[in-house]
């Protein structure tokens, strides 16, 4: 499976997926908000750095969104962006509105 299959198909078949490094804080903090507000809902979770292909990943997702750092939160096939976005978005009430959708 290319990285474009692999990125596509998690954004596509999971309501919320985390592109993540198991080490990054921000990361931790936007796995942790999910867990929380919304422990109905299990993020697919993509620990880039836990794989060979992870660099890969990485720059595909960066040519794609824009965004070359982690975490890169998708929601329902958009993505929310990094953790503070993520977490304005929790805030705003933005986030509940695309977990539900």
């Amino acid at each position: 499976m290319s990285v474009e299959e692999i990125v596509e198909n998690a954004i596509n078949d999971h309501k919320i997926t985390i592109f993540s490094k198991s080490w990054c804080p921000y990361c931790k903090k936007a796995k942790a908000l999910f867990a929380a507000e919304f422990p109905e809902e299990t993020p697919h979770v993509i620990e880039l750095d836990e794989r060979t292909d992870g660099a890969e990943i990485q720059d595909y997702l960066a040519t794609k969104t824009g965004q070359t750092s982690v975490p890169n939160v998708f929601v329902n096939k958009k993505q929310v962006g990094g953790n503070d976005k993520t977490q304005a978005a929790f805030s705003s009430g933005e986030l509940k509105k695309l977990v539900n959708l």
